[in-house]
């Protein structure tokens, strides 16, 4: 009996230490970016770098970017190579990259299922599973109606919404910083560069705080960013400054196994807030800790700026 309780306490022991380490999952929306594919010589220069890093990564799919340009084939070919890396775990982000909330059910479980025809068929020829779905601007719908459907539906065909815990609005920094090479000021492209990754470090230690306070232990974060020129270029930076902290970096399905992602979801907007936020029952609190979330106004002000001259 003895023995029998210490391989128990053991086992509890084990499963307690996994929790406690820093741990990130890496999930890339918007692939394939077919935008600069022919600019680029038909490589992308993402899967160049993810390729370098040797870490899991889930990249959730939007098949319509096939179609966004002339050169359907090589596009396909990207997806294709994409799928087939063993790193890489497919997802689905729908077809065509719409607001649940605004087109509504039927329109959005629609365009859901036509996003996974090609990905699917895909998936299944490198023989993996196609299991995890990622809303559009992380929109679940306005209501708790909308969110329940959705909910059943994703169940009934097979899916699991993939949630994040932190995303640093990398679009907003790419946009700078392709601006700027666009114009040819590489230094101040460099240095949007530089700020990207010191505010993306700056949300971890944010919400690494928030998730100790909350759970008393560092739970299994989930990072959310984009297929784009900037992570071409920062996202290994990123990476190695991660590992200083200790970081390791885990599957999107070794990250929801955290006991966090099976807690109820008190939010029940459209807007795309983090998990950490949407699990608590406090509306005050969560309001209260939005408002202290680290946020870069002369980067916003900036990028409304050049988004509204070009």
């Amino acid at each position: 009996m003895l023995k029998v309780v210490c391989t128990l306490a053991s086992l509890l022991f084990l499963v307690q230490a996994s929790f406690a380490q820093n741990q990130v999952a890496l999930t890339i929306d918007d692939v394939p970016n077919t935008s600069a594919y022919q600019a680029n010589g038909f490589e992308s220069p993402l899967m160049r770098t993810t390729d370098s890093l040797r870490i899991p990564v889930t990249i959730f799919i939007v098949e319509s970017k096939i179609y966004a340009t002339d050169h359907v084939v090589q596009n396909f070919a990207l997806l294709n190579q994409w799928i087939r890396k063993d790193y890489v775990t497919p997802g689905n982000h729908s077809f065509t990259h719409r607001h649940y909330s605004t087109v509504g059910f039927g329109a959005f479980t629609r365009d859901l299922l036509k996003g996974e025809a090609i990905t699917g068929e895909l998936a299944a020829k490198a023989q993996k599973a196609l299991k995890y779905f990622r809303f559009p601007y992380n929109d679940l719908g306005t209501d708790s109606t909308q969110h329940d459907s959705i909910a059943r539906f994703l169940t009934e065909h097979g899916y699991r919404n993939a949630p994040f815990t932190i995303e640093s609005s990398d679009y907003m920094f790419n946009s700078l910083y392709a601006h700027y090479l666009r114009q040819g000021q590489p230094e101040k492209a460099a240095q949007i560069g530089r700020t990207y990754i010191e505010f993306t470090l700056t949300l971890f230690d944010f919400f690494e705080q928030v998730s100790a306070d909350q759970y008393h232990r560092p739970i299994r974060q989930i990072y959310l960013c984009h297929d784009s020129a900037l992570n071409a270029r920062y996202l290994p930076e990123l990476v190695k400054k991660l590992r200083a902290r200790n970081y390791t970096f885990i599957s999107l399905g070794a990250a929801l196994q955290d006991p966090v992602y099976q807690h109820r979801e008190y939010y029940q907007g459209k807007w795309g807030y983090s998990w950490v936020y949407r699990w608590m029952e406090d509306k005050d609190r969560r309001s209260a800790l939005m408002k202290k979330e680290p946020f870069l106004m002369d980067i916003y002000e900036e990028y409304k700026k050049i988004n509204s001259v070009n």
